[in-house]
């Protein structure tokens, strides 16, 4: 079995194996177009091959943003279902050889994401990438969903990526007024980087949103907050001037706004609220401003969120502001 990434050439014969697929969007003319964005590159879409010429057996996909310069998430599996495993025998004890009661879909993509991984470490990029799966919000109701997500867990948990996370994906027409609630917050500009990094830690305390509450303990409160500013006003295509700082009436600062966009449409980048501001509904507030300035200033016909399934304060905002969960994510980590 060979593992590499292709070269340009051999695109072709890779985009003949991404078919259909209950577990993911993505399509032929998807990855043609983001290798020409820049997102998707030769040497982040690997296959497994039973033989030098052979048709693949496995595809793995990696997606960064154009100036990365190592992938941030790995974005598609796909392996044939009608194998003829003809190098397998089920008997062999090595990394991609399956056990009885192993898909051997699984144990092939575990060994083409081992062998990635490797190289991308001895490249620098260490832990290996996340993997994402953009799913229906009631995947597990759905027998041929749950099956195609099942066997890619298993390779990835294998390949040493394990359930860190499910996310849920909001969505919301801009043609909707935006509901006036309570009005017991008004909203200012801030253009001072270092206050936004201050909240940024101040709302981190027993935070419901897994994804920031995992970073920090990694990398430290300071670092994590840091982070979240650099990425929105560097990495993301939303206008700084959106940002906004949530005040109560007497001028003390409840949590704060930030209004993005990223590369396709507007989104709810961040809203937090203060500790001593939890329980009084202020996310909804927060999330209605937010919308209230996507809308205004984007001319998009949709503006879209994310939350931990965990973080039910946000998902009642969401929905209280006319937000509707149009699918889910699930995130695979090595950390």
């Amino acid at each position: 079995m060979i593992f590499r990434p292709i070269v340009p050439q051999e695109l072709d014969a890779v985009l003949a194996q991404i078919r259909p697929d209950p577990s993911t969007s993505l399509s032929a003319e998807m990855v043609r177009a983001r290798l020409a964005s820049g997102e998707y590159r030769p040497g982040w879409i690997w296959v497994a091959e039973p033989g030098p010429g052979r048709a693949p057996l496995a595809v793995a996909i990696w997606w960064g943003a154009p100036t990365d310069v190592h992938p941030s998430n790995l974005d598609a599996l796909f392996a044939r279902s009608d194998p003829a495993w003809p190098s397998i025998d089920p008997r062999r004890r090595t990394p991609w050889a399956p056990g009885p009661t192993v898909d051997p879909r699984s144990a092939v993509a575990a060994a083409l994401l081992t062998a990635a991984h490797q190289v991308f470490a001895a490249d620098g990029l260490t832990p290996a990438p996340d993997y994402h799966l953009f799913l229906p919000p009631d995947w597990r109701d759905h027998p041929e969903v749950a099956a195609s997500v099942a066997w890619r867990r298993h390779a990835a948990e294998a390949a040493g990526l394990r359930l860190a996370a499910e996310r849920l994906r909001f969505e919301r027409e801009t043609d909707h007024p935006v509901p006036s609630l309570s009005g017991r917050l008004f909203f200012t500009s801030e253009p001072d980087d270092e206050v936004f990094v201050d909240l940024f830690r101040r709302v981190l305390p027993n935070s419901l949103d897994a994804m920031c509450t995992r970073e920090a303990l990694l990398i430290g409160s300071e670092a994590h907050a840091r982070n979240e500013v650099a990425f929105y006003r560097w990495e993301m295509h939303g206008e700084r001037s959106w940002w906004r700082i949530a005040r109560t009436p007497t001028g003390q600062v409840a949590g704060f706004a930030i209004p993005s966009h990223n590369s396709v449409v507007p989104v709810v980048g961040y809203l937090g609220v203060l500790p001593e501001f939890r329980g009084r509904g202020f996310a909804a507030e927060i999330t209605a401003e937010i919308t209230r300035i996507l809308a205004a200033e984007t001319q998009a016909e949709v503006v879209r969120a994310e939350t931990s399934l965990s973080n039910h304060p946000v998902v009642a905002a969401l929905e209280l502001v006319g937000y509707r969960n149009r699918n889910r994510r699930l995130v695979l980590s090595a950390v």
